[in-house]
């Protein structure tokens, strides 16, 4: 009661709240910052792969023979 008649309604509280606030804000600044590092990291590595799959899919390609295509045996079918 002392304290709401000398004008302090409870700000004694606020100091440590802002405090706490600040600790938990830099904490979550961290965090995304370390999200963020491995974000990275793990698309680089996509991309790593993607440039791998198509190069591997250009040679597989450049490897082919240039003829026509010979069609499949058809084994479905039965002559009798």
């Amino acid at each position: 009661m002392s304290g709401e008649q000398n004008g302090n309604s409870g700000d004694a509280h606020a100091e440590p709240d802002f405090a706490q606030a600040f600790k938990d804000l830099a904490r979550g600044e961290r965090a995304a910052a370390a999200l963020e590092n491995h974000l990275d990291s793990l698309e680089k590595k996509i991309e790593e792969l993607l440039a791998k799959a198509e190069q591997d899919e250009r040679n597989m390609n450049s490897q082919k023979p240039k003829g026509r295509p010979t069609p499949a045996k058809d084994d479905s079918k039965d002559p009798a």
